[in-house]
């Protein structure tokens, strides 16, 4: 079977372009012939040359091999992916192997036989190959990444609070800083993350997330540093490290509140001397990517318990951002509802959808436990539910809370649940007020709203 490609041979020995051809023609469906490099410019710009098979001299009598370095340097100033072999004499040997130092592949040797030239050039077609291939991966990387940032660049405000959110954001991109996001679950913190990435001058390269959450602590080396081949058990082959791939970009260490204190010390490490050791190598790699790392933990309580070490703490917080949670402030409640609404109605295919005004206000009164991620759900099940085009308030189903506790019961459960739910009509929704009246962490409220449905 013929391989899909373009071969062109230069030489001013018109048997050897003939043999050459006749050879080349069996295995490539395209073989061009020059016995004059002058036409190579206009044929480098004109067509898709995989190959070029250089001679190195073309005046009688010259033998210096000085011609083939002009060419060979203007193949490679016209399109450096092209690649090239030099055909050359005995006596021109070392002068071929300094030419591949100024950008050729390999050397074919006159007289060279029939093999030797099926082999060389097959060797540095496939070469070509990769480098489309690898060309087209990191263009698809390229297009992938800026899908993603499309994806997740909204960042839909109008509260005073989280417009200083954003100034936040835009001066820190600037910069290579460590930023810490803090803030409940739902608030929107991997959003922050991908704006700050996709504002940075980091932007052209990818932003990898990792989810810290749902690591084991057992394959926290090889996802984050990679391992060697025979590293442990199951070690069948080389695996590159979250830090090696984000190289030049970002790395996103998500719920990094839950990495136990052992693997603290070993990110900790990493962070401080910028290089990692994959797991099975006694090598260390230097690496240039920015660290962004987000949790809902309380992280300054966990120092304070000696659950979190506070040199790591410091070490990823130069810049601390903290998202406050849907409820405070609530201004953006309406712009957000909106946003979802047009954007599930676009997917569902649900024109002339709107939200009636005093559902709106109903939605900006809710507690909303799950903050934007919540919402958002909401939006969607009512576009995809919803009978009339004007959505209602039953289309959202949202709960409200209850006090379906028995009068004067004393079940430990049902008296915490009569407390959530005092604290919560106290401050208005605020679950951090609530939360500090309770004596217990917005994680555990958080949990606790989820286990009594309130």
């Amino acid at each position: 079977m013929k391989k899909t490609g373009h071969i062109l041979i230069v030489d001013d020995d018109q048997d050897v372009l003939f043999t050459a051809r006749t050879i080349l023609k069996r295995e490539y469906p395209k073989v061009s012939v020059e016995s004059s490099p002058n036409r190579l410019e206009t044929l480098l710009r004109k067509e898709d040359i995989d190959v070029v098979i250089l001679d190195m001299n073309f005046k009688a009598g010259v033998t210096s091999g000085n011609e083939g370095l002009f060419w060979l340097k203007k193949i490679k100033e016209i399109d450096s992916t092209v690649h090239v072999i030099l055909n050359t004499a005995y006596g021109d040997i070392n002068l071929a192997v300094q030419s591949m130092k100024e950008g050729a592949t390999d050397f074919l040797v006159k007289p060279w036989e029939k093999e030797k030239l099926l082999t060389t050039v097959a060797n540095v077609f496939e070469l070509r190959q990769s480098g489309k291939k690898i060309k087209k991966l990191q263009a698809t990387e390229t297009a992938l990444t800026e899908d993603i940032a499309s994806v997740y660049s909204d960042l839909i405000f109008q509260s005073p609070r989280m417009i200083q959110v954003m100034e936040t954001i835009k001066k820190v991109a600037q910069t290579d800083a460590s930023v810490l996001i803090l803030g409940e679950n739902g608030t929107g913190k991997e959003v922050v993350a991908r704006t700050i990435h996709r504002l940075s001058h980091r932007h052209k390269k990818a932003m990898i997330k990792v989810d810290l959450g749902a690591l084991a602590e057992s394959l926290f080396e090889s996802e984050l540093f990679g391992h060697k081949k025979g590293a442990f058990t199951d070690a069948k082959e080389d695996r590159t490290g979250r830090f090696e791939i984000a190289d030049g970009g970002t790395i996103f260490l998500d719920e990094i509140g839950n990495l136990s204190l052992a693997t603290q010390v070993k990110l900790l490490s990493v962070l401080q001397n910028r290089q990692f050791t994959p797991l099975g190598s006694s090598k260390s790699y230097d690496f240039d990517t920015r660290v962004i790392s987000a949790t809902n933990q309380p992280l300054y309580e966990m120092v304070s318990n000696g659950d979190f070490r506070q040199d790591l703490l410091y070490r990823i917080n130069v810049v601390e951002i903290e998202l406050p949670p849907l409820r405070n402030p609530k201004e953006d409640i309406p712009l957000l509802a909106n946003h979802y609404l047009d954007i599930y109605a676009q997917k569902y295919q649900r024109p002339g959808l709107k939200i009636e005004d005093r559902c709106l206000s109903q939605l900006s009164g809710y507690p909303w436990p799950g903050n934007i991620r919540e919402l958002q759900h909401a939006v969607e099940r009512a576009v995809i539910m919803a009978s009339s085009r004007v959505l209602k308030s039953d289309d959202f189903l949202l709960s409200k809370p209850t006090r379906a506790v028995p009068k004067d019961s004393l079940n430990m459960e049902d008296v915490e649940k009569e407390a959530i739910l005092k604290a919560i009509e106290k401050y208005d929704g605020n679950l951090s007020k609530a939360s500090e009246e309770l004596g217990m962490g917005r994680t555990t409220l958080y949990r606790k709203i989820k286990k009594y449905g309130l």
